[in-house]
């Protein structure tokens, strides 16, 4: 069980792989709090499915993203890293969830209307419906605090109206989540654009940079960097956001304060400059890829942290869930 320690839920889909911006933006913190919090992270592999997927390639991708998780430094025991789908508490949850949430507050989910048009010959059931998949995996968990970008905060925010509408009719089933406020992790943009996101999804790989690709490959990524033609290493989003980008990688992988940043670089050209920032990355990512490697050679090591952590969230949904079925009337499983 969690103990006495506040509960944090987080989760990632395993669609691709892990991007820079991702371990970043996300997983750099998430070890920050693996010791201070009770948490779970799962792979959300049931979320990813409203969008087709090759078989074969996504149960890669998911046990890629779970190795991943652990390579960054995330611990299997001090954490439950699971996969959501081995988890069937999750689904049912959000069968039961469905029946207290309405189609008007789905309808206005910002990420519905923008995935829709992204994934028009697609438009699915589960795409409308995913932020009440969202709110059971949180729910189930008694979860008080949870990670969410600019992106996420709408479906948290509908996550919380369905745990109050729930509780207002039942009593005290589940905690309301919070949203989790602290130390904001690195925004970290596309390479070729930097007005918008590092996306795994972008069509443009010169965008993106994997955790797992190649020291070569980022390297050349980062020499093919966007930047201005002032050839002056300054911290300023709005005017010089390809500058800025890299400023804020160098200073996440490197832990060094912007204006540090900014004084080493100060009478640095920009093919210098982005040289350095990719050597930054690579030194940083190599400790990652030799562990994922590791851990990809210990197949026993894997399963059994596998089968471990799906025990161990299930025994924790698994009561969560006993609780609502008794609630909305459901009879009881004979044994």
């Amino acid at each position: 069980m969690l103990g006495d320690k506040k509960v944090i839920f987080s989760g990632m889909q395993p669609s691709g792989y892990m991007t820079l911006g991702n371990y970043l933006g996300a997983l750099n913190n998430w070890k920050k709090l693996q010791y201070e919090y009770s948490c779970l992270y799962c792979i959300a592999d049931m979320h990813a499915i409203t969008v087709r997927q090759d078989p074969v390639k996504f149960r890669q991708a998911s046990k890629d993203i779970l190795m991943q998780y652990i390579a960054v430094g995330l611990d299997p025991e001090a954490n439950i890293i699971y996969y959501q789908s081995h988890v069937h508490e999750h689904a049912e949850l959000s069968w039961i969830l469905n029946c207290y949430t309405y189609m008007g507050e789905l309808s206005r989910m910002i990420q519905f209307k923008e995935k829709s048009q992204k994934h028009s010959d697609n438009v699915n059931a589960g795409l409308f419906d995913y932020p009440v998949l969202m709110a059971a995996d949180i729910l189930l968990y008694q979860t008080d605090l949870v990670p969410v970008g600019e992106d996420q905060r709408q479906h948290l925010e509908l996550t919380r109206d369905i745990a109050e509408r729930f509780n207002s009719i039942y009593g005290d089933v589940f905690t309301v989540p919070e949203g989790y406020i602290g130390k904001v992790g690195a925004r970290i943009m596309a390479l070729q654009d930097p007005t918008k996101k590092m996306s795994k999804s972008d069509e443009n790989k010169n965008n993106t940079i994997a955790v797992m690709d190649d020291p070569a490959v980022i390297m050349s990524k980062f020499k093919k960097a966007v930047t201005d033609s002032e050839n002056e290493v300054r911290y300023d989003p709005e005017n010089k956001p390809g500058v800025s980008n890299l400023l804020g990688i160098y200073s996440a992988v490197t832990g060094k304060a912007i204006p540090e940043c900014e004084k080493e670089f100060s009478m640095c050209g920009y093919g210098n400059f982005k040289t350095s920032v990719g050597e930054a990355v690579v030194a940083n990512i190599e400790p990652i890829q030799k562990k994922f490697a590791e851990l990809k050679n210990n197949k026993d090591y894997i399963e059994n942290v596998i089968k471990n952590n799906t025990e161990r969230a299930s025994a924790i949904a698994s009561k969560t869930l006993a609780k609502v079925r008794r609630k909305v009337g459901f009879t009881d499983k004979l044994r």
